[in-house]
């Protein structure tokens, strides 16, 4: 019986020998890099998370800092709360984390100031003022005209259902949540907002806060008061300029 001839090699053409080569020499390089790093560079993050001891202490300086500073603002006579011009306040949160003590957040997150450049309508009580002066660096407020109260609140308004915001696009919405008040449309809205009605407090708990945009011009930076030449506090009618660059 005649011997099978040996079938023939296929033929590889250089080209993708090269090919081949050059990527497995590619993927050995990066899995030498990864042991070295850690897996996918998980150990240099986890070192430049870490942070050094005299950072630690300077953020804890910094936090008694501000929490001193709150309580030497709460010591001011009462008589100091300037009495305002307005039923109705518009406050804005201007400054971040970076210094700030947990009771200073508690109190900007009870006024539902939980992001920077987040806006809330507020009635300008004691209550209210007194929380304002305690967080004060990180706030900017003033009275805000009718014609900012509708354009903020059709512009920037979401209604709360269940915890998910809801677009005021219908007021079957307005009617489903407020309408055992009387308030079935964003008209209505506009004015008992505007008003500081009877229903102001179940209103603004339905709209939230305003998530506002970054201004380009307006603010300086500095958590001195604005009376001061800086842009904290109360700006009394000024706040409307600032409004407008924001909404």
């Amino acid at each position: 019986m005649a011997e099978a001839e040996p079938l023939a090699l296929t033929y590889i053409p250089e080209v993708i020998l090269k090919k081949r080569k050059h990527k497995e020499e590619s993927i050995a390089l990066t899995r030498k890099n990864q042991l070295e790093l850690g897996q996918h560079g998980g150990k240099k993050k986890k070192v430049d998370d870490i942070k050094r001891p005299e950072q630690l202490v300077r953020e804890f300086r910094d936090k008694e800092l501000d929490l001193i500073r709150m309580k030497q603002r709460t010591k001011r006579a009462k008589s100091a709360l300037s009495i305002p011009n307005s039923k109705l306040l518009f406050v804005i949160r201007i400054h971040g984390k970076n210094d700030m003590h947990p009771k200073t957040r508690n109190i900007l997150y009870k006024l539902r100031l939980t992001r920077i450049f987040h806006g809330v309508f507020l009635k300008a009580t004691p209550g209210v003022l007194e929380l304002l002066q305690k967080v004060e660096p990180y706030v900017t407020y003033g009275y805000p005209s009718v014609k900012n109260v509708s354009d903020l609140i059709y512009k920037k308004g979401y209604g709360k259902i269940d915890n998910k915001r809801v677009p005021l696009i219908d007021n079957n919405i307005i009617e489903q949540a407020l309408g055992k008040h009387g308030i079935v449309c964003l008209e209505d809205i506009v004015h008992e907002v505007a008003n500081a009605g009877p229903h102001f407090k179940e209103i603004v708990s339905f709209l939230g806060s305003f998530s506002l945009n970054r201004p380009k011009e307006g603010l300086l930076g500095k958590k001195a008061s604005y009376k001061d030449g800086g842009d904290t506090g109360n700006r009394e009618n000024q706040i409307n300029d600032l409004i407008n660059k924001m909404n």
